[in-house]
Parts: structure tokens; sequence; C-alpha cells
């Protein structure tokens, strides 16, 4: 069997070497238009701000090593150009000498990513206004900062890299403004971005929530009210979208912001061709709705199901629930499942609770951790939680996503068993006093 893979970053990597676990004889050809492959993409922001300064711990692996632990081949700076499903061949240029060639598959996988959104706003091309979706990008910001030294920063929106970017500039001496066209951080209800919002201004930023953005100068940002946020550096995180313009070309079916549609093996609707990753559309683990939310935790797992299914096993995605956690300075904002704006627009019947308690007692330095749960009352589901705290909320959190996922009646949160010593937590876990108060809210 000759499987050719498209993209080497994390779900490509993944597939081809779920593929090699299973099949020892099978050919494995893996296309890389990038010189980067298989790289820690989450861990940028921190590079760029000086946390640490190990290269190859981003990018820990090369094709050389793929080869020779795995006997996976990877050609990188290869671009795909075309597929023709029915001869099951790919044309591919070398980017390095330009040569065209052919090649051929017995079982395709499409693992092309995803690119940054740029906002349709005037500017965007200056030499101070930046992306950050890549090595190369990460690389060019770096190299700016040390070069150029800007004082003054500007974020335009608050996602996971944009909220990182914006302690990165901060810990890096600048002034910093940023930019939500709506409430800061998608996933989260207004009641809770307060916190967020609040901190950040506490931090010395510069926070303009449901404002627009007119133009990018060469001083700074014009807001849509005609004011000037200056600007010495800008950072477009507005977003992404996925690359499927491959998978267009065969026919392959879209679904959500023009993903790729695939079933739970990872197959999309041309025989032999499978797709995973940031280019995929997957699903949602409570409405069974499809959803367009990349990760780099389920590039990964849905690569691995691509393999292992191109290898015949029958592994099946079980969906997700858009589970996401990041550090903003001291502070940790994580959200699982539905918000309660999303709930009530899927039409559930909701309930919602709000509570704060002490991640640890107050004489071993223990801070307040805030946990909203979103409930249905027709069902006794719980459907989402957003915890905010310091210490601690990824613990919680991932709690919260079990009991979700396993569909535990909210009041049964009161009876787990979670660890307890002072340094790690209250003897009555805020857990626990979450399962209180959605008990007391749906009876």
């Amino acid at each position: 069997m000759r499987v050719i893979i498209i993209g080497a970053v994390a779900a490509g990597t993944s597939a081809a070497t779920e593929i090699r676990r299973n099949d020892k004889n099978a050919e494995i050809i893996v296309y890389e238009k990038d010189k980067f492959i298989s790289y820690a993409g989450c861990g940028m922001p921190f590079y760029i701000s000086n946390e640490f300064n190990d290269f190859n711990g981003l990018v820990p692996r090369d094709a050389g090593f793929f080869k020779t632990k795995r006997n996976i081949d990877i050609l990188t700076e290869h671009e795909v150009l075309s597929v023709d499903s029915k001869t099951k061949t790919v044309t591919v240029k070398n980017i390095k000498d330009g040569e065209v060639f052919e090649d051929n598959y017995d079982k395709l996988v499409i693992a092309t990513g995803a690119t940054s959104k740029v906002p349709e706003i005037k500017g965007t091309d200056r030499n101070h206004v930046f992306l950050l979706r890549n090595i190369n990008d990460m690389n060019r910001i770096k190299s700016f900062i040390e070069k150029e030294a800007p004082q003054k920063a500007v974020v335009i929106g608050s996602g996971f890299i944009g909220m990182e970017m914006c302690e990165g500039f901060v810990n890096l001496g600048m002034d910093v403004t940023i930019i939500a066209r709506s409430s800061l951080s998608k996933g989260i209800d207004k009641d809770m971005s307060v916190f967020i919002e609040r901190h950040l201004e506490e931090k010395g930023v510069k926070v303009y929530t449901n404002t627009t953005t007119q133009e990018i100068t060469e001083n700074g940002v014009i807001l849509g009210n005609g004011s000037l946020a200056e600007a010495d550096i800008v950072l477009l995180a507005a977003g992404i979208k996925p690359n499927t313009e491959l998978a267009k070309q065969i026919g392959v079916e879209l679904g959500i912001n023009d993903s790729i549609k695939v079933d739970k093996h990872m197959r999309t609707n041309i025989d032999d061709v499978y797709s995973c990753g940031d280019c995929i559309e997957v699903y949602n683990t409570i409405t069974g709705k499809p959803m367009y939310r990349p990760l780099g935790s389920t590039a990964n797992k849905t690569g691995t199901i691509a393999g292992s299914n191109i290898t015949g096993r029958n592994d099946e995605f079980m969906g997700v629930l858009g589970t996401g956690i990041y550090r903003i300075f001291d502070m940790t904002v994580g959200q699982t499942g539905l918000s309660e704006e999303e709930a009530k627009k899927q039409g559930f019947n909701v309930v919602v609770t709000i509570d704060e308690k002490m991640n640890k007692p107050e004489y071993l330095g223990g801070r307040p951790i805030i946990i909203k749960a979103v409930a249905d009352k027709d069902t006794n589901t719980l459907l989402g939680t957003q915890v905010i705290g310091y210490e601690g909320v990824d613990k919680r959190l991932d709690v919260l996503v079990t009991a979700i996922t396993l569909k535990i009646k909210p009041e049964n949160l009161i009876h787990l068993d979670l660890s307890y010593s002072p340094p790690y937590s209250i003897p009555r876990d805020p857990v626990y006093y979450t399962g209180i108060k959605l008990r007391d809210a749906l009876s």
C-alpha cells in the first residue's frame, strides 16, 4: 500500500506515524510546502516573548528523524499542485528547483491545515503588520522586534494567540492595546469576560471591546470612531480559515467555513481520500451538529484516527466539546462545551450558575477561582462550563470536561471523590460547590 499525505505538521505526521505503527510495509510519502514540519505551534508566543529560547524545542523533528526512526519519507518544500482522484495521482512541484513531477497513491490524506484570516481593512500589507500561524511568521516577528525595538503594540483579535501575544508584548516592555469586535475571548460569555478585561487593564493593557478598525497606518490603528491606537507593531489575530483549495479541485464535499466534511473515520466523500487536522469539519459532542473548531489537540487526534483506519482498523472520532484554555499573565481562562449564549441559540432550556471559591486555603496563598456552569433544565444535563482563576483552573476544567463527556448528572459532581490536600485544594473543591449550585438551580 502506497499512502501520500499532504501536510506535515500535527495531523499529517500523526497519520503517518499511526500508519507505520500498524503497517510495517506501507510506503508513506508526505509532501509539505514549508521547510518546517511537526512543530509545536502553540508554543510560538512564548518563544517570541523570550519565555524560553530553545528553537529546537519548538521544532524537535525534521525529515531525517522520520526517515531514520519510522521509515517515513517527508519531502519538505514540495507543493502538491493538483490531485486526480480517478487516476490516483498527484502533481507535485519541488519549490527549491522548480521541478514538477507526478506521484501515485493507493490512499490519500489531505492534512493541509489552515491559514490566518486577514481582516478587510486598509494597511494590512504594511511592514510592521504581522500574522502568527507558522514558524516563518514567528521568525519574522522575532526578527522585527530585535531589529526595530518597537515600544507600542496593537493586537487585533482576542482569541488564544491574540491573548497570549498581548501578554508577550507586555513582557517585552511594550505598551499594548487589544481590539475586539465583540467581547473578549470567543466562547466566554460577557459576564465572565469582564474578569479578563479587568485583569488586562490591571496589567496596563488598553482594552477596546465592541470596536471595529478602519485602517492600519504607519503610526497605528485607526478605530471605528476615528481615534488612533498608536503602534510600532501590529498583530492580526482575527482567526483562521481552512486550506481546502486542493480538496475543492477533486470534488471533496465541504461544510462549515468551507472546511472538509469527513465521517467518523476521517473519510471524505471521495473513495480512498481521507482528511484530518485544521482543514476539517468536526462535530459537537453535545449537539451532534457540525462545527469548525481547529485545535492542536484535535489535529493530532484526527490524524491518528485517519492513519488507523487507513490500515484497516475501525476507530471512530467521538466529537469535541471545543475545550480551550490559555494563560493571560498570571490568570488562566478555560472553557468547554456550550456557552450560555450558544446554548440559548441551540434552543436549550438554560439554567446558569456562577460561583466563586478559593482554589486552596488562604493560609497557603489561595486565590479565587470562578466557575460558570450552563445546564439544560429539561434533560438535567451539563452543557458547558467556563473557569477563570489562577492555579488549578486546568484541573477543574478537565474534571468538568470529563463530566460532560460521560454525561454525569450535574448533582453527581457532589459525589466525585476529588483529591484534597491544602497545597492543592480546599476540603470541598470548587467543583463540588458547582454541583451544589446546579442541583439547587435545576430543582
